[in-house]
């Protein structure tokens, strides 16, 4: 028998080892896992199979007093996990020991109005534009005295670490960003879409109004479960693990921090002037440089851009992987293996 024959039977039999342990434990699939069975070097773990983390942290840092989860070693390479709306740290609960089990320190920071993150001044404005966002998370690395570290995250989270990676490509070694590039514009924004992506935006037309900001104050915990269902359609959470990420929508800023955010984008509110310039370049649309892997599950009921649309976005290293198995919006926690191995492989690009 050939080389070549014995590689291809070697790699066909591996294949079907991955797939049907992926099936046992009752875990997603990457498409063409034929590529990718070789590099899988994590331990099979079924979602929510973690429901705390061991360490949860506070730091000052910038304008915030930043919560934060941390898991692994404090001398490993660092992994910063973002989280989005209306989510928390929970996406990560099984992620981080994955990580950590691999010899990452993995550090998880509510954002700006979520969980235990609070302003150190009532004077600060409660600012939730992109960019304040992604410069809260440099901040954070500052006070941390962390230099350089593999950003990932998705929905808000994953913006957040395109506009680090575009911005700051000097504190990011990779990327992992579900839903590829939404690094957005105000004017961008402005433009009318389609009716049926308008539709999928209705909370933000909500969020647009007075009669918003009140019901979503009023209805905060049922809103945001609704928005978990409908962006993960297919994703069976029970009400332990909602309710284990809605204490976090509690914070006294969280409700000012999602209206401005949503408001900003549609350019009906003013940002701070201290991140014009930032606002400008990325209004422009830079391209990201840094070796990246975008993701997106094959069940993501939120509004998304289809994979096509940004791979010009990205300059350095590349891959894109779409998760199957009916894996909604909230990938990491929907699919924590999958999201675990994109960032390992991603540093090793």
């Amino acid at each position: 028998m050939s080389e070549e024959i014995n590689h291809n039977r070697r790699r066909f039999f591996g294949i079907a080892a991955v797939a049907v342990a992926a099936a046992e434990f009752g875990l997603p699939a990457i498409a063409g896992a034929e590529e990718k069975a070789s590099a899988s070097t994590l331990p099979a773990i079924k979602a929510g199979s973690h429901t705390s983390f061991d360490a949860l942290k506070q730091i000052n840092a910038g304008v915030l007093n930043v919560g934060y989860a941390e898991a692994g070693p404090a001398n490993g390479p660092v992994v910063l996990l973002l989280h989005g709306w209306p989510y928390d740290i929970y996406s990560f609960v099984d992620v981080a020991p994955l990580l950590a089990g691999a010899g990452y320190r993995v550090i998880i920071p509510y954002l700006r109005g979520y969980g235990t993150t609070r302003f150190l001044s009532k004077k600060t404005p409660r600012n939730g534009q992109q960019a304040a966002l992604a410069a809260d998370m440099i901040a954070l690395l500052d006070a941390l005295k962390i230099e350089k570290v593999v950003v990932a995250g998705y929905d808000w989270g994953g913006r957040t670490a395109d506009i680090m990676a575009a911005l700051w490509p000097e504190r990011c070694k990779a990327l992992v960003s579900v839903s590829g590039y939404l690094i957005g514009s105000q004017e961008v924004n402005r433009k009318p879409l389609p009716p049926k992506a308008e539709l999928a935006w209705w909370y933000q037309f909500y969020f647009a109004t007075e009669r918003g900001r009140l019901g979503y104050q009023e209805n905060r915990h049922d809103f945001a479960k609704l928005i978990w269902h409908t962006a993960s359609p297919q994703w069976a959470f029970d009400d332990a693990t909602y309710d284990r990420s809605a204490a976090a929508f509690d914070n006294p800023d969280h409700v000012d921090i999602v209206i401005h955010n949503y408001r900003w984008r549609l350019g009906l509110v003013e940002g701070e002037a201290k991140f014009d310039a930032y606002e400008k370049k990325l209004a422009a649309g830079p391209v990201i440089s840094i070796p990246t892997i975008t993701m997106e599950g094959d069940a993501n009921g939120a509004p998304h851009p289809e994979p096509s649309a940004y791979r010009g976005k990205f300059s350095g290293k590349y891959e894109h992987r779409t998760i199957t198995g009916g894996i909604g919006h909230n990938l990491p926690q929907e699919a924590p293996q999958a999201f675990a191995q994109a960032v390992i492989d991603v540093d090793r690009f």
